[in-house]
């Protein structure tokens, strides 16, 4: 369970800033675990439901009708008073339409609090799970990562699933090798990158 602790990573946009605050408000309660699993309930519900999505999306909607639909969808589960005050404040400031950015950036705080680094893992085929661990363990002893920090990383889904939500891609594009995101680092191994550089040297000499 994570406790009181100071804000682990500086995030800016209005998403960050709105997770920043529900991250440090949490904490201060000391239920960041709580409201971890309550705002993963809420992003589970916005993604069976197109209906919670349109309506958080609204534009023509006044604060008060947002701010009642927000009180009836929560309404409908155990959520914590920190939770349920930081939608109803979305809803006031008109901030509704950013809830699902909020949601990966708060999750990136707690990500950062339990010292775990995302890695992005981009390749031209979705790679086996051994292939994963050892790239995982490379990583670990390299430079790139602080010691005692947990990696998480995947590599196991489509183009067409790939969204803000998911750490990983399958990308023929890049027809062979890896192109690792981790932290505010970029490895790019691709062919793809390789026959670029090629490319551009041959037209230079030319």
């Amino acid at each position: 369970m994570l406790a009181l602790r100071a804000v682990p990573l500086a995030l800016h946009g209005i998403d960050g800033r709105y997770a920043t605050a529900l991250f440090t408000a949490a904490s201060k309660q000391n239920v960041l675990d709580k409201v971890e699993a309550e705002l993963k309930s809420v992003e589970a519900l916005i993604a069976r439901d197109a209906g919670v999505q349109t309506f958080l999306n609204a534009p023509l909607l006044n604060r008060t009708a947002k701010k009642e639909g927000v009180k009836s969808l929560l309404a409908k589960g155990t959520y914590s008073p920190v939770t349920k005050n930081f939608f109803d404040l979305l809803a006031e400031n008109g901030r509704l339409d950013q809830t699902e950015k909020i949601l990966v950036s708060f999750a990136q705080l707690m990500s950062a609090a339990r010292g775990q680094v995302a890695v992005t893992v981009t390749s031209a085929k979705a790679l086996d799970v051994k292939a994963l661990n050892k790239l995982k363990d490379t990583l670990s002893k390299s430079t790139l990562v602080s010691a005692g920090s947990q990696l998480v990383v995947a590599n196991n889904v489509s183009a067409a699933a790939f969204n803000h939500r998911v750490s990983d891609l399958v990308d023929p594009e890049i027809i062979g090798g890896l192109v690792i995101e981790i932290g505010d680092k970029t490895i790019d191994l691709s062919v793809s990158s390789k026959v670029t550089k090629l490319n551009n040297l041959l037209s230079q000499a030319v």
